[in-house]
């Protein structure tokens, strides 16, 4: 006999869409506990989201809502489209349809949790992984106890004021900030597996994902231990690795590819970070591969996130056996004067250097695996001379797909939100802080220093509550005095700059911003044209893979949709 029903809802609409694993993990340990769970997936409803809502919420009465927020914004400096808006406009028409508690969550919803709880004014959020949380927060409310007895939850206590229940075993992390991160719960379900469907009604539906937006996704750990400036993921998901149970990981990727889904993406911070847990899992799809020539695991094609170390021979050897088709690696600069306050462990070190790149790059061409490089410019102490030397050496790897980013999202809990804003102190604006909507001079607020859920809110709110997404993009850019003083400035000298740099003949294979930010150009995924436009004539895989052929493949979508409208 069921406990209940909990109904989990997807507001994300960012097309082409991405799979919500988030919602195949908490289904799995709801069900699991006991309790029917139905998931209300409105990604491809972007026109008629209210009608699914009204339709659903009719003739059922769920004793827990949920609701997932994968994306607060874009994160791309020079399209800094936000999310939550629609966000809060679908969770206010469920609280209109429906009187279930709603819980949020996902890790663009942990970014900021405090903050996201008061603008949606819901009850209850949940920082990181949520499975085992969400499942202690239906037995309490089922059996009519107070909320705050589940640890680690977040309690709306209304007019501003939210809190968090202290969450046991206590884990202290070391070098981040002092505010709610600096405590985790540990709430991971790292022991079985999690249940992946196709076709199922009120399910997450993972084949449907794989054709309209050409990949799927696994996680093979959680959590991050290391502490790169930018990032948001060890504050998110954890500060620590957990890893899964290896044969829980295979087993999941064998049913999704004999669901037809053979794409698979990573979902794991970095998938190397950990490198013996990983080519473990590397072992077991190649043994279950040699082991059955009948197993679906033979169509896979795995794509990973990588960092440049550790990275050695075996790891590509083992990746190509098990069918790896591409490798995204992460080194983000050249420059060591960079990059030494900027990628580094929890300890402070880093852990890399520009020779391990190339190395990498040169293992797996040699294995024939193919490579795309990300490059984040514009970190404090970036110059013309420093993009320069960037652009040129990376041109020089042995890679598929080079792509370079220009302005880094200033979070609450990255290392560089909480250094901006302790620079500010509350009193005075740091040159580089950028917003597009900004109207006065960014001045950001340490912790400590007000609530948790105002510190919190001035990297995505300002003072009159209109959305302001905080930038940081360095002064010592050659953009003019004018352009780095306005809160609004846009850094034009540096892309051209960037544009200047890269060789006409190169341009195929590199991804390069755009003033616009949504061009064919630009290496922002939320309804890039281009993407779109291989999602529609069904291509699969991770979309950097298709990039050198992007004009041929433009050329073939306009050709089709010309066809069809002379046919229609």
């Amino acid at each position: 006999m069921s406990k209940g029903l909990i109904t989990l809802v997807n507001p994300n609409m960012v097309h082409p869409p991405i799979t919500p694993y988030a919602l195949d993990i908490l289904t799995t340990s709801l069900e699991g506990d006991g309790f029917d769970v139905e998931v209300v997936d409105l990604t491809f409803h972007r026109d008629d989201w209210r009608n699914v809502l009204r339709e659903y919420f009719v003739d059922r009465d769920p004793l827990l809502i949920g609701a997932t927020v994968r994306n607060t914004d874009t994160i791309y400096a020079q399209q800094q489209r936000v999310f939550i808006d629609s966000h809060r406009d679908i969770i206010s028409e469920i609280k209109a349809l429906s009187g279930a508690p709603i819980v949020g969550g996902g890790v663009g919803f942990s970014s900021m949790p405090f903050a996201l709880v008061d603008y949606f004014d819901i009850p209850f959020g949940v920082k990181g992984p949520g499975e085992n949380i969400l499942v202690r927060l239906a037995n309490v409310l089922l059996r009519g106890e107070p909320p705050n007895s589940v640890p680690g939850l977040i309690v709306n206590q209304g007019a501003g004021r939210v809190h968090r229940v202290s969450p046991m075993p206590v884990t202290v992390r070391r070098g981040r900030g002092t505010g709610p991160s600096a405590l985790s719960f540990h709430p991971v379900n790292s022991t079985t597996g999690y249940i992946r469907r196709s076709g199922t009604a009120l399910k997450v539906d993972n084949l449907q994902y794989y054709q309209g937006g050409g990949l799927g996704n696994i996680l093979t750990k959680n959590g991050c231990a290391f502490a790169c400036a930018h990032c948001v993921e060890p504050d998110a998901k954890g500060a620590q690795f957990t890893r899964r149970a290896v044969r829980a990981v295979v087993d999941e990727m064998e049913s999704l590819t004999a669901q037809g889904v053979y794409d698979l993406h990573t979902t794991d911070s970095e998938f190397n970070l950990v490198i013996t847990h990983s080519k473990n899992v590397l072992r077991e799809v190649v043994r279950r591969k040699e082991s059955s020539p009948d197993s679906p695991l033979h169509r896979l094609r795995l794509w990973i996130y990588a960092q440049p170390v550790p990275f050695d021979e075996e790891l590509v050897s083992l990746l190509a056996a098990a069918g790896c088709a591409g490798i995204n690696l992460a080194p983000d600069h050249v420059r060591d004067d960079l990059l030494d306050e900027w990628k580094v462990t929890a300890g402070g070190s880093r852990y890399y250097t520009f020779d391990d790149v190339h190395a990498v790059c040169a293992l797996a061409e040699r294995y024939g695996i193919p490579t795309m490089v990300e490059v984040l410019l514009g970190m404090p102490g970036e110059t013309a001379e420093t993009i320069t030397e960037c652009v040129r050496r990376t041109l020089t790897l042995n890679a598929h797909v080079v792509g370079y980013s220009l302005g880094i999202r200033a979070f609450p809990y990255s290392p560089l939100g909480i250094r901006l804003a302790q620079r500010c102190a509350g009193k005075d604006t740091v040159p580089g802080l950028q917003s597009d909507t900004a109207t006065t001079p960014i001045v950001l607020k340490p912790e400590g220093s007000c609530s948790t859920v105002e510190y919190e809110r001035q990297f995505m709110f300002d003072e009159r509550g209109q959305h302001r997404p905080v930038y940081f993009l360095s002064p010592d850019l050659p953009e003019d005095p004018e352009t780095v003083r306005a809160p609004n400035g846009r850094w034009v000298n540096t892309l051209n700059l960037l544009w200047d740099l890269v060789p006409e003949a190169d341009r195929h294979r590199v991804m390069l911003p755009t003033l616009p930010g949504l061009t064919p150009d630009d290496n922002n995924y939320s309804d890039n044209p281009f993407l779109l436009r291989l999602a529609g004539l069904g291509y699969t895989g991770a979309f950097w893979s298709h990039w050198p052929r992007r004009a041929e493949i433009m050329r073939q979508a306009e050709f089709d949709l010309a066809a069809r409208s002379q046919t229609g």
